[in-house]
């Protein structure tokens, strides 16, 4: 069950990436436009977790603690990714990105909580670190290592902050309370932000379309995170973030079938070794 659960979540944060792509294209990718997508994402994903916890509100200190945390997570990534775009190409922002999001809390499973390094797990990061490589182009600038370092550190430490928050023994509210928290943070920070910061810089207006890919995208990524909480309590964080991070990749190569920029022969070589590694967790018993 909790597998499928996983297997769910994927498919949403593939529909995430489009949605993103989408609202890019029509407002541009400034940082008041981001702030402002962050804003109505977040305001979305608030309402949609209100209504699955049932207009249960939860609060805590530490709930609150480790939601502020996140969301400085979450500022320092976008910062750094800002950065990172304007010196490199997206195969290499996507490669750091990605191998931040799976390596940190697969070290931290295996380091800090127990989880056992099996010959299963070993196979399937070799293979999906291999795919992730051959989506790197060549040609990429030399500049900027803060910001590629900034980009795999931030990404992963979205991982360890979830598993730190499920694994912790200070009171706490569940996993749909803390993550309606984190969009309440959210949307109250970026409210400020944008009122002192950028009331007056104008950007291109909010259109039908892009207001509801910014508002369909915070629903799907609340509830795919929320989801993956409920996982993380019962599937260790070493087994989740590698099928996560592969599985994403299989769902955009598929999902950018339906684009104009079609994946290139050495898109679905990487893809099908990630599908390889994500079988291996299954299909090897040692």
């Amino acid at each position: 069950m909790y597998y499928a659960l996983i297997i769910i979540s994927v498919i949403m944060f593939g529909v995430c990436f489009a949605c993103n792509d989408i609202y890019q294209k029509v407002r541009g990718n400034t940082v008041k436009v981001s702030v402002q997508f962050s804003l109505l994402s977040s305001f979305a994903g608030l309402v949609v977790l209100l209504i699955v916890n049932k207009f249960k509100f939860e609060y805590t200190h530490y709930t609150l603690f480790m939601a502020f945390i996140q969301y400085l997570i979450s500022i320092g990534f976008t910062f750094c990714s800002f950065k990172s775009l304007g010196v490199i190409n997206l195969s290499l922002y996507s490669l750091f990105s990605m191998l931040g999001g799976m390596v940190l809390p697969f070290l931290q499973g295996i380091l800090f909580y127990g989880e056992q390094m099996t010959v299963a797990k070993a196979i399937c990061l070799v293979f999906i670190i291999v795919a992730l490589l051959l989506t790197v182009e060549r040609g990429e600038k030399s500049k900027g290592y803060i910001y590629y370092a900034g980009i795999f550190v931030l990404n992963g430490m979205t991982g360890v902050i979830a598993k730190l928050f499920v694994e912790s023994k200070y009171p706490k509210t569940s996993s749909a309370g803390f993550s309606i928290l984190s969009c309440l943070v959210n949307v109250i920070i970026s409210l400020v932000i944008l009122a002192v910061f950028f009331r007056h810089k104008q950007t291109p207006k909010e259109t039908a379309k892009s207001l509801c890919s910014a508002l369909f995208n915070g629903a799907t990524n609340r509830i795919a995170n929320y989801v993956l909480l409920i996982a993380l309590m019962h599937v260790e964080a070493s087994v989740q973030y590698p099928m996560v991070t592969g599985g994403v990749m299989i769902v955009s190569t598929v999902i950018s079938y339906f684009g104009k920029n079609k994946p290139t022969v050495k898109e679905i070589i990487s893809v099908g070794l990630a599908f390889i590694g994500m079988l291996a967790l299954f299909a090897i018993p040692i």
